[in-house]
């Protein structure tokens, strides 16, 4: 008897420890190893665009082509349009930090500003920025933010952009300059062209307007004033082209812009940038963020690579202005 309760007792002993053993194991495969429901985590990312226009809408296709790409089925996507108000692009962004989104992409300055001002915490990845130093108002600019912003802009070589004002309309001596002062970014490329303007010799003077209801009749008065206008990238102004067109044609007065789609609508020439490109690589650095874990405080904001002098011919013709020979026709 005694024999028999040994042995119970001995392979007793062995059952508890075979249980320990698989429960030790299965607690290391727990902290060791990633889970499928991990490895399969969607993320859900929300886009605000500050305004429908051509540069904008290419900027917001290749960010959510580029993260499609990169994540495919594990990205949910939710696209906002703030219509080129700074109220509602701060609705929209509190929104997104109160649905807890895994990243926020802010498209334009003011889609930006309005992300920062939302969230501390959440990965925000900016396109269509000029100069980020200028919009998060940072006093030293090292390339990175140091905060949770990082991203691409959208600024063109202002010095180029000014010199075609003598390239193309070399009789020219007053420049006007047309832009929005609610756009910080564009009174940034306001500053430098001016000095760029004045160096060649131009007399430069500022039009500005505060929304959309006084484009046309500042138009109007920079085209009384001016041989030439300069527009800088400018929501606002990409948003109204029509108007400005109107006014510009009328007078006879061309338009250097800052970008193509705001040539194609009112302008003759612009030095301009991909902004599908830069949206783009917007998308790809989101997807080091959420799948690398890559932080966007030390992610470097990266620059447009292809710049690529075009000419609208129409206008050109219409206003007697020869186009050089390295310009390439804007398709009409």
């Amino acid at each position: 008897m005694r024999m028999k309760k040994v042995t119970a007792m001995i392979m007793a002993l062995m059952m508890t420890g075979s249980l320990m053993a698989c429960g030790s194991t299965k607690q290391a495969v727990g902290e060791g190893q990633t889970s499928a429901s991990e490895e399969g985590k969607v993320y859900k990312v929300g886009i605000c665009q500050l305004v429908q226009h051509e540069a904008l809408d290419a900027a917001t296709l290749g960010f959510t082509e580029a993260l499609k790409e990169g994540l495919g089925e594990q990205v949910i996507i939710e696209e906002q349009n703030a219509s080129n108000d700074q109220a509602t692009c701060a609705t929209i962004m509190n929104q997104f930090v109160a649905a807890e989104m895994d990243l926020i992409m802010a498209n334009a300055t003011t889609a930006l500003q309005a992300a920062v001002a939302a969230t501390d915490t959440i990965p925000i990845v900016a396109t269509s920025i000029t100069d980020y130093a200028t919009a998060l108002e940072l006093p030293e600019w090292t390339g990175t933010t140091g905060m949770n912003v990082t991203g691409t802009a959208d600024l063109a070589p202002l010095a180029e952009q000014a010199a075609m004002v003598t390239e193309l309309v070399p009789d020219a001596k007053k420049v006007g300059i047309l832009y929005c002062s609610a756009e910080a970014n564009s009174k940034y490329q306001a500053d430098v062209v001016t000095e760029e303007l004045t160096k060649l010799g131009l007399e430069v003077e500022e039009f500005t307007f505060a929304d959309s209801n006084d484009v046309m009749l500042v138009t109007e008065a920079a085209a009384s004033a001016s041989d030439v206008i300069y527009v800088p990238t400018d929501n606002t102004v990409a948003s109204n082209t029509e108007i400005i067109n109107s006014v510009a044609e009328d007078a006879g007065i061309p338009i250097i812009a800052g970008e193509e789609g705001i040539c194609r609508g009112s302008g003759i020439t612009t030095l301009s940038i991909d902004y599908y490109s830069i949206g783009y690589r917007a998308g790809e650095m989101a997807v080091e963020i959420l799948a690398e874990g890559a932080d966007p405080a030390t992610m470097e904001i990266d620059f447009a690579k292809d710049l690529t002098k075009k000419a609208m011919a129409s206008r050109c013709e219409t206003l007697g202005i020869a186009i050089p020979e390295d310009y390439e026709l804007i398709e009409e």
